[in-house]
């Protein structure tokens, strides 16, 4: 998409507020983001929460009912909660319709015996604690890439470069991508540039970052974003449907991530959630056609990347010493 046609989109309700003597400032060709994914197109889809076989049955089910278009499926439970058989058959799944399966990788600190995830300052946060918390990461890295994993969700700076270096190593397969999750994603354009050198193939950031957050990240970093459009209650719970085509806009390469607010939260997944995992994976989708149908009535649903790409194209990265 040229910057000539990204500000061509209609915005939301601007013929009827143009007539009243109410229309907003042009839009900024400057701000708009100049990068894309490789082999074309500025946005791709995600559907997240997606915790095992049954969860994804049901995604796809009603993906092809509403002709939602999937690029990945993400899970937040982790690796170490499903088993091989449930791994391979969600690889099976996704591998037959050529979407990206993300899984999580291994110990996070809000589960860990630590006390300071529990304190006012929620310090550490999702980081892995210690060598031990690392390691398993990593064991889980490794297992579901031998099981046909292509993504790996990360939430600690050392897991994402530890595992950054081990793909360069050729312990875990080249095309592997790293993603960063939004529970530390980055807040200014520094940052989110010291992720993608680490080794991240894409960075969720937090649902609440400003249009021109977006606008000051593209300028330091090309690396494909992650974005809530509906954010999960524990990440603020933001609905941001109106604005998908400027987030377009000035985010792009952007991922569309079709969460649910007020839901509770499922992490970590066992059956005993199971009634409300299937119900709320299925809303994420309907969700998703929601925010679909509303950049087609905005003009703005065109530069789709096509089904089936996942690479993030030449990125910035750390040397990595010898």
């Amino acid at each position: 998409m040229t910057d000539a046609t990204a500000t061509a989109a209609r915005r939301p309700g601007e013929q009827v507020l143009t007539a009243l003597g109410l229309n907003a400032p042009a839009l900024d060709p400057a701000d708009a983001s100049p990068h894309s994914f490789p082999g074309g197109g500025r946005w791709r889809t995600e559907i997240p929460s997606c915790e095992g076989p049954e969860a994804l049955a049901v995604v796809l089910k009603e993906a092809s009912r509403l002709d939602v278009p999937i690029h990945r499926i993400s899970q937040g439970s982790g690796v170490w909660m499903l088993s091989d058989a449930e791994i391979t058959e969600m690889v099976e799944a996704t591998g037959e319709r050529d979407i990206e399966l993300c899984l999580f990788t291994g110990p996070r600190g809000t589960w860990d015996i630590g006390g300071s995830t529990r304190t006012d300052s929620r310090g550490a946060g999702l980081r892995a604690r210690g060598h031990d918390a690392v390691a398993g990461c990593v064991e889980d890295a490794v297992r579901a890439t031998e099981l046909g994993v292509k993504c790996l969700l990360v939430a600690d700076e050392g897991v994402l470069w530890t595992l950054h270096r081990a793909r360069a190593a050729g312990i875990i397969p080249a095309d592997t991508t790293l993603k960063v999750s939004a529970l530390i994603g980055p807040v200014n354009p520094a940052a989110y540039a010291v992720y993608e050198r680490l080794g991240a193939d894409s960075v969720n950031v937090p649902s609440d970052l400003t249009l021109d957050h977006l606008t000051e990240i593209r300028r330091a970093s090309g690396a494909p974003m992650d974005m809530y459009i509906e954010a999960p209650d524990d990440l603020g719970g933001y609905v941001r449907m109106y604005e998908v085509a400027e987030l377009i806009r000035r985010g792009a390469p952007l991922y569309l991530k079709f969460g649910l607010s007020k839901a509770p939260g499922i992490y970590p997944y066992g059956h005993h959630m199971r009634e409300l995992t299937l119900a709320t994976a299925k809303e994420r989708v309907r969700r998703g056609r929601l925010a679909l149908d509303l950049l087609a009535r905005h003009g703005a649903d065109g530069d789709m990347a096509p089904l089936g790409s996942r690479l993030p194209g030449d990125l910035q990265r750390f040397e990595i010493s010898s």
